[in-house]
């Protein structure tokens, strides 16, 4: 409450929840709003002396069109209850949830191939709908690893039910034993719902993932989820919930902080434009040395929508990160444009480095549309079937790991796996093999030797499944991985298109390390560019940041200059 003189406002409402839209009574006694106090959103009215709050209860539904209800049961191949991603669109062609159930929607879709965006929300098993009388297309997801299930269903006056039994999608076990990761969402980030762990840990069951990496990170002025950094892990029924940090610089680029072992960097970003922290220092890499110091690891997220030389302003601190060695994983599938993003990646392998595929969905879990659900993207991690967080970072810093919205990717090279090196004492010829499991169709299944496309494979019959063999000539150091995409999005993945990548397998060919000189001079350009920009500001705080930032890109510059 302010004066239209703007008196010091005074709060009305308090408690660890989100009050929104509020509005006064005409004669100014009561005060209606939002609220998300059990997670799901409400309407109370509170008296404006007193502070008795009412909720405005909906006891009734009087409908225009008769309706009944369709009970769903999901169940998996051995016939046990299994929590899934849920889209019901009735007769009317209008989407329905359970009265009790958050709806989501996609927040993207292309209007030629379909008329509305999904709209969709997540059953424990089992959950009951009212649609309108009529058919009632059903639409049900249990992650990656199962087929799509769709289904026509016809709901009569007294209802109907349908029973949903997933058919799974398996890679052979030659390729390892996989659990999966979501590397990047935020629990709470400003959505009009109110998450918990218990809330976010039921949707991953849904989306059948093992994993969740709960980024905290600041919104504007506020952090929220701060409270629950620094706890350990939770594990309930087979997701394992860690809390670690998103970096917010969009001078650098933003990181992703993982297993951080003591606290929360603050004030977790630079540059902020009209605030007191407009100094673009400390640098990713100083950030990086301090989440070293807590035994974490530095990932670089959602990286690029647009080729970076295209910018009109060039400051993203990847290559000098990548360059001095402060970079363990790289968000090859995120919230960017994936083929951009990847071909970023693959000059940096074409320079030597080592870096593994990551994957996060920078899922804002209490928004009803904004990204799409936990696990949208996701990283498989070949960890022999251990889900310790121990047994994920090993996989993910040795990149035995692939990256993916779609397709589950395997790869053997001459008997190694992603993540391996392959080392041969001069040029010769190997034996790959690869497989491909997909509840989505996807149109190229390409293996990829130093940035170039070597060998594809023709997707038969519905595109979602191949095994395939080939050979490959290995005539130079490098690197080697399969990918598959399509070139338009489709309505089963939440994304601008289906992608997926495994890391690389890494070839070292008569002892001598990758080399690409035209690579190279493409990221000394890059950061010469940086080092002007960064020159030329004048708001550091002092003179000390300004030479420390110029000087850690000029040894990283440097890395590069010697590789011409």
């Amino acid at each position: 409450l302010t004066t239209i003189d703007g008196a010091a406002p005074l709060p009305l409402t308090f408690g660890e929840f989100d009050r929104t839209d509020a509005r006064f009574s005409a004669d100014g006694t009561r005060v209606g709003y939002i609220s998300n106090d059990s997670g799901d959103t409400s309407l109370w009215v509170q008296t404006l002396v007193g502070g008795a709050a009412t909720p405005v209860i909906a006891s009734q539904r009087k409908y225009k069109t008769p309706r009944a209800a369709l009970h769903l049961s999901v169940r998996d191949e051995e016939g046990a209850s299994v929590g899934a991603r849920v889209s019901v669109v009735a007769a009317d062609a209008r989407a329905y949830a359970p009265d009790n159930s958050w709806m989501h929607a996609d927040d993207g879709f292309d209007r030629s191939l379909q008329p509305f965006e999904n709209h969709y929300f997540h059953c424990a098993g089992d959950c009951t709908v009212d649609v309108p009388l009529g058919a009632a297309h059903v639409v049900v997801t249990h992650g990656m690893d199962y087929a799509a299930a769709q289904r026509d269903v016809q709901v009569k006056a007294n209802g109907a039910t349908a029973q949903i039994v997933l058919t799974p999608l398996r890679l052979p076990d030659s390729y390892g034993k996989f659990v999966s990761a979501d590397l990047h969402l935020h629990m709470n980030y400003g959505g009009h719902y109110r998450q918990n762990s218990e809330g976010l840990m039921q949707q991953a069951r849904a989306e059948h993932l093992d994993a969740l990496f709960n980024l905290i990170v600041n919104k504007e002025e506020r952090v929220p989820d701060i409270a629950a950094f620094g706890t350990p892990p939770l594990q309930k029924d087979g997701v394992l919930l860690l809390q670690a940090q998103e970096y917010h610089s969009s001078y650098w680029g933003h990181l992703g902080l993982l297993f951080l072992d003591d606290h929360y960097l603050t004030p977790g970003f630079a540059g902020y434009q009209q605030s007191a922290l407009t100094s673009v220092y400390p640098t990713n890499g100083a950030i990086a040395d301090l989440t070293h110091a807590q035994h974490g690891l530095v990932g670089y997220a959602h990286p690029f929508d647009t080729p970076p030389e295209t910018d009109p302003v060039l400051t993203n601190g990847l290559p000098a990160d990548v360059a001095l060695g402060k970079v363990d994983y790289y968000e090859a599938v995120g919230f960017d444009d994936h083929l951009v993003t990847n071909e970023v990646w693959y000059k940096l392998l074409n320079c030597g480095f080592r870096l593994p595929a990551g994957a996060g969905t920078d899922a804002m879990t209490n928004y009803a549309s904004l990204r799409g659900p936990v696990g949208m993207n996701r990283v498989f991690l070949d960890t022999a079937g251990s889900d310790t967080p121990q047994s994920l970072r090993d996989a993910l810093t040795h990149g035995r790991t692939f990256a993916t919205n779609a397709a589950l990717l395997g790869l053997e090279v001459d008997g190694k796996h992603p993540g391996d090196e392959l080392a041969s004492s001069g040029p010769r010829q190997v034996t790959y093999h690869a497989a491909l499991r997909s509840f989505a169709p996807v149109e190229h299944l390409e293996l990829v030797y130093n940035g170039k496309v070597v060998a594809t494979h023709k997707l038969g019959g519905a595109h979602t499944q191949a095994d395939v063999s080939g050979t490959v000539a290995l005539n130079g150091s490098g690197w080697l991985l399969l990918r598959a995409w399509s070139k338009e999005a489709h309505p089963l993945v939440l994304d601008i298109y289906p992608y997926a990548t495994t890391s690389p397998v890494y070839v070292t060919v008569d002892g001598k390390a990758a080399r690409s000189p035209a690579d190279a001079a493409y990221f000394a350009r890059w950061l010469d560019r940086v080092i002007e920009t960064s020159a030329a500001r004048n708001d550091y705080n002092s003179a000390a940041e300004k030479t420390a930032t110029l000087d850690y890109l000029k040894s990283a510059r440097a890395v590069y200059a010697a590789m011409q």
